[in-house]
């Protein structure tokens, strides 16, 4: 008979118990908004979930928490490593591929999705910034719609999992577009500007015109323009990603309903600054995240009493 998932397992290795726990920590450290929503999953989901931001996270770590006056080399040497241990299954030198490398396992994830990522990854080190909408889109792909296909295993579908798939997509998207809008400024520091050069030239805006924006502290009429129409394009992404929360599993539905409803209002903040960004971060308050999440948290104990865990969610494969 299949093992129940690790949670419910007390015989699981504890290096490997110890691992999800590095993941868990480093989501609730870094991810707030997204371990939040994490929290109204049923207790056999969570670990999974942690895992996949864990990996994400420490790929993001080399990228941007390593001194920037190194060489890009070096950086892309650490990354080369973290992707040749995952590939290798190689588990002993880094407290999160334990937990991610079981997760990989258990849900059957494809590996070529952490590829994906990792390429855009590679890519934070050389580029920085996008042509058009085509050339960003194939960073997009890799940074952010792979981990909403990478979760989609753990979520659980009632659809066929192909059906779902481009909304989950879409969702991870959204998200990462709604972060390029909020983040210009941050982005700016790092000497990256994650919106289409041509789109913004459309409402004659540069490069130069954004860093003056960031040196005044204030939004030029034109860059407001331009960042009118991509709040619009994102907001209509949105709409998209929400059709495909009905094809989840009833007990993972709160969750990505929650996670869609607090980041798609920020939003609503950089509207309600006036898409002042460079004054001020958009931001969802504490307040509205608790009324959120407590809402949520309802509506995923009422999902689990209704809804049996499926099979192909509590069962690991080996």
């Amino acid at each position: 008979m299949p093992r129940t998932m690790f949670a419910l397992d007390r015989s699981t290795d504890p290096r490997l118990l110890g691992s999800y726990r590095a993941c868990r920590t480093l989501n609730a450290r870094h991810g707030k908004t997204f371990f939040l929503a994490t929290r109204l999953l049923a207790p056999d989901q969570r670990p999974a979930i942690h895992a996949l931001y864990g990996f994400a996270r420490r790929a993001d770590d080399i990228l941007d928490e390593v001194d920037p006056a190194r060489p890009a080399g070096e950086r892309a040497a650490r990354l080369d490593v973290l992707a040749d241990r995952f590939r290798a299954g190689d588990a002993e030198a880094d407290p999160v591929l334990p937990a991610v490398l079981d997760t990989v396992r258990s849900y059957g994830i494809s590996r070529e999705l952490f590829d994906a990522f990792l390429t855009s990854m590679r890519m934070d080190l050389t580029v920085t910034d996008y042509p058009d909408r085509a050339a960003l889109d194939r960073y997009v792909y890799g940074s952010a719609e792979v981990i909403g296909l990478q979760v989609l295993p753990v979520l659980g579908t009632v659809a066929p999992p192909e059906e779902a798939a481009p909304y989950a997509a879409a969702l991870g998207k959204a998200f990462q577009l709604t972060n390029f809008l909020r983040d210009v400024n941050e982005d700016l520091l790092r000497d990256r500007v994650y919106l289409p050069a041509d789109e913004l030239a459309a409402h004659d805006v540069d490069r130069d015109l954004l860093l003056w924006c960031q040196a005044h502290r204030r939004t030029d009429p034109r860059v407001r323009r331009a960042l009118v129409a991509q709040h619009a394009d994102t907001r209509e992404l949105y709409g998209y990603a929400r059709a495909g929360i009905a094809m989840l599993a009833p007990r993972s539905r709160p969750c990505v309903a929650v996670a869609l409803t607090l980041y798609s209002e920020i939003l609503d903040r950089i509207e309600t600054l006036d898409f002042d960004i460079f004054a001020q971060r958009a931001r969802v308050g504490t307040p509205r995240r608790a009324v959120v999440g407590g809402r949520g948290l309802l509506h995923a104990l009422w999902s689990r009493r209704r809804s049996p865990r499926p099979a192909s969610a509590t069962t690991r494969k080996r």
